[in-house]
């Protein structure tokens, strides 16, 4: 599959003003329903660039890069939050006119993704068709922070960000990839710059924050699945060392054993991993 830059994925994205800050999304509309795609932690809406095409020939498609993250704006004074993420999303499916949209989310996504069902569960304002998550700590007590994650949430967190660097950026983030799928010093380094984009690497540890809010909010964010009235998915790489194996066996237990798709031999990132396997996972899942 041939690349592609950041510049030709950016140079047909939009932007609103949110709050004083600009916030980039990418879009395909069209007279199809509305997919919302949520990127996580620490990438942007680039991550769903391998399989965007054969879901835009069914889809309108809308996918943001988050406050915080990829080319959207990052200030070092924001109060990051699943929360504010939440309703910077909902505030730019408003400006859209969309008030029913499915949703396609991935780790840091899976959980604005909870969110959002919470407040669809206790409001008539819009609708969620249907979800499908890919890895991401949906369970706290499932999730595996790596090293540098744990370094990001301790008191030492603003060190290390300040710290952080393309070479200690592309150890950790390598670590999570399958071991047959990681990516070339290429895509690495065209991740970093995403990353590091208007020093975004310096506030990695004001965003972490959210694997504290998972807990906090443990209760909520596992009552909007167990609550969700539609059709609900879960497409995983189990060599996933944060959300692999665990979180799908956990998925099990407390939400169902039904509409459960592994990825053999894929790690945290399925959708960058393994494109024709998620397209083909996730079209079942849509047309059962």
């Amino acid at each position: 599959m041939k690349n592609c830059s950041l510049d030709q994925w950016y140079g047909t994205a939009s932007s609103f003003t949110w709050h004083g800050n600009q916030i980039v999304y990418k879009e395909q509309l069209s007279d199809n329903e509305t997919l919302l795609m949520i990127h996580g932690f620490p990438t942007a809406s680039y991550d769903w660039w391998k399989i965007w095409s054969p879901l835009a020939e069914r889809y309108s498609l809308i996918a943001p890069d988050m406050i915080g993250f990829g080319y959207s704006d990052k200030p070092k004074d924001f109060p990051y939050s699943i929360m504010r993420q939440a309703d910077l999303i909902l505030d730019l499916l408003r400006e859209k006119g969309a008030t029913e949209f499915h949703i396609l989310a991935h780790d840091y996504g899976d959980t604005v993704a909870q969110e959002i069902l919470a407040r669809a569960n206790e409001s008539q304002a819009f609708t969620v068709k249907t979800v499908c998550l890919l890895n991401g700590g949906i369970f706290p007590e499932a999730h595996h922070p790596i090293l540098i994650q744990k370094l990001l949430m301790s008191p030492i967190g603003f060190i290390l960000s300040r710290m952080l660097n393309q070479q200690k950026f592309e150890k950790s983030f390598s670590k999570v990839f399958g071991a047959d799928t990681k990516l070339d010093e290429q895509e690495l380094e065209l991740y970093w710059q995403l990353v590091s984009k208007a020093d975004g690497h310096r506030i990695a540890h004001k965003i972490i924050r959210y694997m504290r809010e998972r807990v906090e909010n443990r209760e909520r964010w596992l009552s909007a699945l167990q609550n969700y009235p539609n059709k609900l998915g879960l497409i995983n790489g189990p060599e996933d060392p944060i959300s692999g194996k665990v979180m799908v066996e956990r998925f099990k237990e407390v939400i169902s054993e039904e509409n459960i798709w592994l990825l053999e031999g894929i790690g945290h990132y399925p959708q960058v991993e393994a494109p024709v396997g998620v397209l083909e996972a996730y079209f079942e899942f849509i047309n059962q």
